[in-house]
């Protein structure tokens, strides 16, 4: 006899709870800069600000901490952890060693769709730009490549480099000052290797695009150096 499936009620399905609503609303703050580096912060303020008790946000603070992106030490005040370059540049590591793999099975699999859709978002990176939308063009910019990874049948593979790129988005957010346009036009390149089917120009053009960081890095460090750690202090 089939086992009938122990199917329960949707409003019996657990919802995120509090703590997990406080460290997801914490955390996209932090990596979209709203709360920018050296941010002093405290339990009770944010509690009173979203309405809540004080424990889901010790809890979001733990976490926080854990990932690297609060500073807690007893008897002083907690603040938004300054960039630690270190793991900005693991972040990168991580996200190119993955990326130019999925492209290189994505020029396998595309589609006439897949590149239409790849060219639409190419065209509102243009638009960003000229309305010096730098949020959009940001969004855009993970959707594009989100989009090579579905491509290439691989969709797990953008959820691992989500995970791992937050310490790299804060200085990509603070890049957009002035690289938007070398961006766009990278991206343009890796739409044509794509649409060619040229999986070896195609890798190529993704190692660079990602690795352009490490030459950018010190003008962004320039720029913003209130921002970030010493590397002797910043962590791995």
């Amino acid at each position: 006899m089939p086992l009938k499936p122990n199917l329960v009620p949707l409003d019996q399905i657990a919802r995120p709870s509090v703590a997990e609503q406080v460290f997801d609303y914490l955390h996209t703050q932090i990596v979209t800069l709203a709360l920018p580096p050296g941010t002093r912060i405290s339990e009770a303020d944010v509690s009173k600000a979203l309405g809540t008790s004080r424990q889901p946000v010790r809890d979001a603070f733990f976490r926080l901490s854990k990932l690297g992106f609060l500073d807690i030490r007893p008897q002083r005040a907690t603040r938004v952890s300054l960039i630690s370059e270190n793991r900005v540049m693991d972040a990168r590591f991580v996200r190119t060693a993955l990326e130019v793999e999925t492209i290189r099975i994505a020029c396998q699999l595309i589609s006439d769709e897949n590149i239409s859709h790849l060219r639409q978002n190419v065209a509102e990176q243009a638009e960003s730009i000229r309305n010096d939308d730098r949020a959009r063009f940001h969004q855009l910019d993970d959707e594009f490549h989100r989009e090579i990874c579905n491509i290439s049948r691989h969709p797990f593979t953008w959820h691992i480099i989500s995970e791992n790129k937050a310490h790299l988005d804060r200085v990509r957010l603070l890049s957009l000052s002035f690289n938007q346009q070398q961006t766009l036009k990278e991206h343009t390149g890796l739409l044509y290797a794509l649409e060619a089917k040229d999986a070896d120009k195609a890798q190529s053009l993704m190692r660079q695009h990602l690795s352009r960081l490490e030459k950018e890095i010190g003008r962004i460090r320039a720029e913003n150096a209130s921002y970030f750690a010493d590397n002797q202090k910043a962590g791995s």
